[in-house]
């Protein structure tokens, strides 16, 4: 472990960017905005409307999007809302504790105390985030579905990340253990108390490449004092998010320099994260662009939007239009993919400047392994499953 009393925030520098970053995220905190934002939310004076552009709808550029009528294509796009900001929940939660036991790895550091009340303040911010999401996105699928689709009741940070994961019980589980690990190791660890930022820095580096499209619809909304509520909480909650990625690559760039190099140990938990990060965003997805789940786990939720009073589709006409979404190639197939691509090729960048990376993590290789005819394979063989359950 490292045990070295580090006075890192002596660099000048280093000290000054933290600084300016945690004063300016007080200054413009929108925990009261969201706040306000939420308790006023009501789905009926705005489900008549966009909340994000156009092509941040569900399963947009597939056959459901070409063919659903001008009301359908509106529930198609607050539905990827839903869909998305749950997604974002579960990151957060994780998110919290993570930020808490790497604080606490800090705490025999010399000078941190600007670090962790920086952590403080934003997961104080992510409470808001996740309070917002969470009532819009219950508010919505209970008027259009009378339950649960995308959203779930509240879940601890050793769940599995991502929502729609390519899972099962024994790496439900296998990826508990590790994340209790890490969180273990993390709150007595220097170095990977500040390496956790760097698989912070990451994730939220993909949210930044679609949240900054999502929080540009109410920045050009006509008239912002009455755009759509849950367009507001987009943009409220990019901001927050901008100045969380500033400190993310403040601490896995900077700081974490000041420290003594990493032994062998510690630069492999560190890379094991980085692998853990690439194995959770190898897949894309075509219903929900920028959020990279695996779609045959997506299958019954679909299925279920199909079947509903939206769509009133029959079970034949559901299964065949999921086909045509899932197992063709279509337009909405490449956007995801392109997205994909330009996640990956961006965390490449994050990352060049870290030297105790293994070249498959600086490469991104398990991400890179991933293609539209590799999708398509495990889509047909899936939906052929599917069909049969």
């Amino acid at each position: 472990m490292n045990s070295n009393k580090t006075h890192c925030l002596e660099n000048q520098n280093i000290y000054k960017k933290l600084q300016i970053n945690h004063t300016r995220n007080k200054q413009q905190d929108h925990t009261k905005l969201l706040d306000e934002a939420a308790a006023s939310f009501c789905y009926e004076s705005c489900k008549d409307e966009y909340w994000n552009p156009e092509e941040f709808s569900l399963l947009y550029g597939t056959p459901l999007w070409e063919q659903a009528s001008p009301t359908q294509r509106i529930i198609l796009n607050q539905l990827y809302w839903v869909a998305y900001y749950s997604q974002i929940i579960s990151a957060e939660i994780a998110t919290i504790y993570f930020n808490q036991t790497s604080a606490a790895g800090l705490y025999a550091q010399e000078d941190f105390r600007l670090v962790c009340d920086t952590l403080d303040l934003e997961s104080s911010q992510e409470r808001a985030h996740i309070n917002a999401f969470r009532i819009v996105a219950n508010q919505v699928e209970i008027a259009l579905f009378g339950k649960r689709v995308f959203s779930y009741t509240m879940r601890g940070p050793f769940t599995e990340t991502m929502v729609f994961a390519d899972t099962n019980i024994w790496k439900r589980r296998w990826k508990k253990l590790q994340l209790q690990a890490f969180g273990l190791l993390s709150s007595d660890n220097t170095f990977l108390a500040c390496q956790y930022f760097t698989v912070r820095g990451v994730r939220t580096l993909n949210g930044k490449l679609v949240q900054h499209k999502l929080s540009n619809y109410y920045q050009k909304h006509p008239n912002q004092e009455t755009a759509p509520i849950p367009a507001k909480i987009s943009y409220y909650h990019f901001m927050d998010e901008s100045f969380h990625f500033n400190s993310s690559t403040i601490i896995s760039h900077d700081v974490i320099h000041c420290l003594k190099p990493p032994t062998s140990f510690e630069k492999l938990v560190a890379n094991l994260g980085i692998r853990g990060c690439q194995q959770d965003h190898y897949h894309f997805s075509v219903a929900i662009n920028g959020i990279f789940w695996y779609d045959p786990a997506l299958y019954s939720a679909v299925y279920q939007i199909l079947r509903s009073p939206v769509f009133n589709m029959s079970d034949a006409e559901a299964k065949d239009m999921m086909r045509q979404c899932f197992t063709q190639e279509t337009e909405g197939l490449h956007r995801s993919y392109k997205t994909h691509t330009e996640a990956m090729e961006s965390y490449k960048v994050y990352l060049e400047k870290l030297d105790y990376l293994w070249e498959n993590n600086r490469q991104m290789s398990i991400m890179a392994a991933n293609s539209i005819p590799k999708y398509l394979g495990i889509q047909k063989q899936a939906f052929a499953n599917f069909l049969r359950s």
